[in-house]
């Protein structure tokens, strides 16, 4: 089982530019496209939670669980 991001969707339903997520949690524009496209080894809890807080979401509606792989 693999997990997949989908910051991308929450993103888009949120109208708002990974640039502006970047600046509001603290971190580069560069680690939000590598959380987007999943190429991230692991995330720390307080970076979750702080991307959690600007996009007003759970940690769930970011992360899924894909049994198919």
């Amino acid at each position: 089982m693999r997990i997949v991001v989908r910051l991308d969707v929450m993103l888009a339903r949120r109208k708002m530019r990974s640039r502006e997520l970047a600046e509001r949690v603290g971190i580069t524009e560069q680690n939000i496209s590598l959380l987007k496209s999943g190429k991230v080894k692991g995330i720390r809890f307080e970076t979750l939670a702080r991307i959690c807080e600007v996009l007003d979401c759970q940690p769930g509606d970011l992360l899924e669980a894909d049994p198919s792989n």
